[in-house]
């Protein structure tokens, strides 16, 4: 196992076997984000995009949580601005927001590689969005997740609107923003909000199992794969077809494909030469 520097004690990150295990670190604060949790989330997340030893990544948080979103504790008084600074209008926190959002839910909707978010508590507000933002979801099965905007009097953000909408549909989605109801987990897994449910002891396990079987597969043709069910949500058929064509023939020069093939043939697993 390597451990790789986020430059933060409130961000931890390991390599092992192809799988980069990221981990929310603020227990005390049930992983809320905040100035120095965030940005660093954010620089890791190009980190490991970069790192050809990486294959997939594992986001979780410390503790009986996975992230509750902002800070409630540092919200809903005036800002200071340094007093020589132009003082801030509407647009330009807009156009702020705007750029934290596109390098985090963004990125990790975008990312190449394959992202497993690992729930062993509460996600809510922001958090929920985060974790929605990954590909796949395993929750601690005596957890629940919350959109929390509405008791705190903000109305989303983070993207978490439309990811949850691809999911449910707008009827639930609708349900879930407007009412902030906690969903259960069991509720999560009937409604498609998370792939699989694990015991509290071993949710981050079984998502390092998960993101393990992607590490070690064909990661050409896996992220492609991610690429074209992205395109799926909000592009139509006839660019879709001609996008996965386009994909296909550069998977099938791939060495990945060959040795795909070979050990099909030959009855054994697939052996990828992937750097470690």
């Amino acid at each position: 196992m390597t451990a790789i520097d986020t430059g933060t004690t409130e961000l931890l990150c390991d390599l092992d076997g192809g799988v980069a295990t990221v981990t929310l670190n603020k227990p005390h604060k049930r992983n809320a984000l905040g100035d120095i949790l965030t940005p660093a989330l954010r620089e890791i997340l190009l980190t490991l995009e970069g790192d050809p030893r990486c294959g997939a990544i594992v986001l979780t948080g410390a503790g009986r949580a996975f992230c509750a979103g902002g800070d409630v504790s540092g919200m809903g008084g005036p800002r200071k601005p340094a007093s020589d600074a132009p003082k801030p209008g509407p647009d330009d926190a807009v156009r702020t927001l705007i750029r934290k959002q596109e390098t985090l839910t963004l990125r990790m909707h975008e990312l190449a590689k394959p992202i497993v978010a690992a729930l062993p508590g509460p996600a809510a507000g922001a958090g929920l969005s985060i974790a929605l933002a990954a590909d796949m979801r395993v929750m601690a099965e005596d957890t629940f997740i919350t959109t929390a905007f509405r008791n705190i009097g903000l109305s989303g953000d983070y993207g978490g609107s439309w990811l949850l909408t691809q999911l449910v549909g707008p009827a639930i989605a609708k349900d879930l923003y407007l009412t902030a109801r906690r969903v259960p987990a069991a509720e999560c897994l009937a409604l498609g909000i998370v792939n699989r449910l694990a015991p509290y002891e071993t949710v981050r396990e079984e998502a390092q199992e998960i993101a393990g079987h992607i590490a070690n597969g064909p990661r050409t043709a896996l992220s492609y794969m991610k690429e074209n069910l992205n395109r799926a949500l909000t592009t139509d058929f006839r660019t879709c077809l001609a996008a996965e064509a386009d994909r296909m023939v550069r998977a099938s020069a791939q060495a990945d494909h060959r040795e795909a093939v070979r050990a099909f043939m030959e009855k054994r697993e697939p052996v990828f030469d992937y750097p470690r």
